[in-house]
């Protein structure tokens, strides 16, 4: 609590890299919070309160990691669609009751007036349409999804939260900036394992953040004693809401849990007769005139790229358009492979190519060759910036992916190309403008250790120099998260 209100307090006088790294050692403090406490289900309640509590304070100006600068998110589909009411056909009664029998699921499924105003809201023509595009796009990801649950051991129309939560995009973001084919919210994504950087967001890699779903949902599943109806309504309101919720009530059943309106938010009551209802449409797609044809499933093989590598350069190695190597590779934020190795998606038949051109590749080729990074100060532009650098404000926006005329936050990280713009060649800077870039040069790309400030958390650290806490800790030799004021960090390679 000290923490969030220091970080309120920050935000309030716009220090904002100060504001961000106390909320996210209040986070840190709440995730340290061992399994078996006696109080885990309050610890857990106050965690998703103050997670609500961080986003309203828009953790895009402080440096949240979703910068809609770098990457073009989609909108989850289920914003908005839990706020809405829908009517109950009558006529829906008997035919979805047939169908409830006849349907073999692992989940729980009821006929309530809740599920059948869900169906009818799919059969409309606006509800096809969200089922329509997630069943489509569900080939891509299926197999991949069935694998994983039955790994797992958990039922495979799990699968089915997937296509509740995102449509099975897996760049959504919903409106509290949840992400990912799971919409998994920051604190929950580090807790199972989702690394997120300026360069790259595992909540946005299908196979990584479906491995952590289900890992998550089997964790619900002992928690709640196997009951579906109170593990799907954690996975949307929160282990410590839901069992608040059951001890305020004195009831363990979900239906009777939401019979008032006094302990659950609506956004939970709903959840869980919204997933029943995709269940049973999308096991009689017919019946509910749903005509999907085959969908190849998402194919491809690993490259191990050694250091950030602009997917340009790949594209242009394979010959191939770069969104379709985008496309394959959902986790990355900035058209590139973050610094050091990383395990690069390509086509199917395409790996051999791209080793063969990485073994004889320059070293000029990768970017931290190519690229100072530049962490923008308050009131900085980026035409500011690329006076600074001596280049055109054009290619600057070109090498972080942005227009020439879009806004750059306080802490965010640019890319600043170190060769000298071709336009600007035969105009020599200027001395001030000489002496600035090489200040900046000699901050920025010769800096390779970090000396930790009070309130600094090693999470924060790693951030700041594109680094995951586990890289961190392997380049320092750390056994623990314990980091004292003064101690000097490695932070490069």
């Amino acid at each position: 609590d000290d923490r969030y209100a220091a970080g309120k307090k920050a935000f309030q006088e716009n220090r904002y890299a100060d504001a961000r790294r106390e909320f996210d050692r209040a986070i840190e403090i709440l995730l340290t919070a061992p399994d078996n406490a006696s109080d885990r289900a309050r610890i857990e309640m106050h965690s998703e309160q103050l997670i609500e509590a961080i986003y309203r304070y828009d953790v895009d100006q402080v440096g949240a990691d979703e910068s809609a600068e770098q990457v073009v998110y989609d909108q989850s589909p289920l914003d908005g669609i839990l706020e809405l009411t829908f009517p109950v056909d009558p006529g829906l009664r008997n035919k979805v009751s047939e169908q409830i029998r006849a349907t073999v699921s692992q989940l729980p499924l009821e006929e309530s007036d809740a599920v059948l105003s869900y169906i009818n809201f799919f059969s409309s023509e606006r509800g096809k349409k969200i089922i329509a595009a997630g069943l489509r796009r569900s080939g891509r990801y299926k197999a991949m999804i069935e694998k994983t649950l039955a790994e797992e051991g958990i039922p495979q129309e799990l699968i089915f939260v997937a296509q509740a939560e995102s449509g099975f995009l897996p760049r959504a973001m919903s409106n509290k900036r949840c992400v990912g084919l799971w919409q998994f919210a920051q604190f929950r994504g580090k807790e199972y394992g989702l690394t997120q950087t300026r360069s790259a967001d595992d909540r946005m890699d299908p196979e990584k953040a479906t491995r952590a779903a289900a890992q998550y949902l089997k964790m619900l599943r002992d928690m709640f004693d196997g009951d579906w109806n109170l593990v799907l309504a954690s996975y949307n309101g929160g282990m410590g809401r839901v069992q608040h919720a059951m001890k305020l009530a004195q009831a363990t059943d979900f239906w009777q849990l939401t019979a008032t309106s006094r302990y659950l938010p609506r956004e939970t009551r709903e959840y869980v007769p919204m997933i029943q209802a995709a269940i049973v449409i999308a096991k009689n797609p017919l019946r509910y005139g749903f005509q999907l044809g085959p969908v190849e499933p998402l194919a491809y093989e690993t490259v191990t790229v050694p250091d950030a590598l602009n997917l340009g350069v790949v594209a242009e190695w394979l010959g191939l358009p770069v969104d379709q190597i985008k496309g394959l590779n959902p986790e990355l934020r900035r058209g590139m492979t973050p610094l050091g190795r990383h395990e690069l998606k390509v086509p199917v038949g395409t790996a051999t190519v791209v080793e063969t051109n990485l073994a004889a590749a320059s070293p000029s080729v990768f970017a931290s060759a190519s690229f100072l990074w530049r962490t923008v100060k308050k009131g900085e532009t980026l035409a500011t910036i690329a006076r600074a650098y001596n280049m055109s404000v054009a290619k600057l926006a070109a090498a972080n992916d942005l227009k020439t005329n879009s806004k750059v936050r306080t802490g965010a990280t640019l890319m600043v190309p170190m060769a000298p713009a071709p336009a600007l060649a035969s105009r020599p800077a200027s001395t001030g403008q000489r002496a600035v870039a090489l200040a900046a040069n000699t901050t920025s790309s010769d800096r390779t250790s970090y000396k930790v400030k009070p309130g600094d958390t090693l999470f924060g650290i790693a951030r700041q120099f594109d680094l995951s806490v586990e890289n961190l800790k392997q380049l320092n030799r750390l056994s623990s998260d314990t980091i004292v004021v003064g101690d000097k960090l490695t932070v490069r390679r």
